[in-house]
């Protein structure tokens, strides 16, 4: 079961493998009232998912976590888990005794004319992701006072990337042969949540570069309150539909859109600056995602193709236990759920 701990919903879905195959086996959704406990929201969502797994993966996200990409001198896994807590300190905000550590090497990037990138031939990046023990003993605790078992805690930005992964895209062979030929290509993978939109380049399906942002749907939804001298969630509620007040929500959420466009759109240059390779569209996701006018604005200010993408593609639901309808209607926002859930083919 992939666990979303939301700041405004709970989400599950829950994947189940038959033979090789991901099917999707259990899901739920609930929203989290202001001033409302979270682990009750998780125990409704239990309670309606009426899922099997006992098994569960949640992730972390915010101030808690921090993602660097280094360069470390090539060496053994096992030494560069012994070498990178030596030099932590210089890229971790917290205490080294008070967080959890862990790393991962990438690939060697290549620069556009596809030789070596000066100055890394004895070199290697490295993922280094580190979140004080008190956020994920936190996790532990609520996942286990469920009766259930957390068996790993993963991060938002890169529960995009598996989710991205599992629904098994195809790529086109004589595109991709081609693109050998060019410069490499990227994609972004842009999921706005509700307090903070968590971004994730991937080339080749593995990460390059990943951000957050505290910029969210909520922000949207505050200035659509404001613009309309509405309670927040009837403002919620338009921004999600909004029928007749489209135009109203659009001018409404310009200027949250535009800050957090901007922020994207620097994001994604510096990738193509620092990693010498071309971030050809953005797909997004979450709440937000859905919010009127989001994927044009995008598109238009980011000078890159956008849209909406379901991580549903290309994966198999049991109808006889998911209100299937209902699965479809919140797919874009499942995204985390879903990458979480798919660590089931490594459990």
């Amino acid at each position: 079961m992939g666990l979303d701990l939301g700041s405004q919903v709970v989400k599950a879905v829950e994947i189940t493998l038959e033979g090789p195959e991901p099917v999707v086996t259990g899901f739920a959704r609930v929203e989290i009232p202001p001033g409302a406990d979270r682990n009750e929201a998780v125990a409704e969502v239990l309670r309606r998912g009426k899922f099997r797994a006992r098994q569960v993966v949640t992730s972390v996200a915010g101030q808690s976590v921090v993602v660097r990409y280094v360069q470390m001198p090539k060496m053994s896994e096992t030494e560069l888990r012994q070498a990178i807590r030596v030099e932590a300190d210089r890229y971790v905000p917290f205490e080294l005794s008070e967080c959890v550590m862990d790393c991962q090497p990438l690939k060697l990037r290549t620069a556009k004319s596809g030789e070596a990138m000066p100055g890394k031939d004895e070199t290697m990046p490295v993922l280094l992701v580190a979140c004080k023990q008190q956020a994920i003993d936190e996790q532990v605790k609520l996942v286990q006072s469920h009766n259930l078992t957390p068996i790993a805690i993963d991060v938002d930005a890169f529960a995009l990337a598996n989710a991205w992964e599992l629904c098994g895209v195809p790529e086109d062979e004589a595109a991709e042969a081609a693109d050998a030929k060019r410069e490499e290509r990227a994609i972004a993978l842009v999921d706005i949540g509700a307090t903070r939109t968590a971004i994730n380049v991937l080339v080749g399906g593995e990460t390059c570069f990943s951000r957050e942002v505290g910029i969210g749907g909520h922000d949207m939804t505050q200035a659509v309150a404001r613009k309309l001298g509405l309670e927040a969630f009837e403002a919620e509620s338009i921004k999600r539909s909004a029928d007749d007040k489209e135009a109203d929500v659009t001018r409404a959420i310009q200027p949250v859109l535009e800050d957090l466009t901007n922020e994207i759109s620097l994001s994604l240059d510096y990738v193509e600056n620092h990693e010498g390779l071309r971030v050809d569209e953005v797909l997004l996701s979450g709440g937000g995602a859905l919010a009127p006018g989001v994927v044009a604005y995008v598109e238009q200010v980011t000078g890159r193709a956008a849209r909406t993408w379901n991580p549903l593609e290309g994966l198999r639901i049991a109808s006889d236990r998911v209100d299937v309808e209902e699965l479809e209607l919140w797919a874009p926002s499942l995204v985390v759920a879903l990458g979480l859930a798919s660590r089931v083919r490594a459990a």
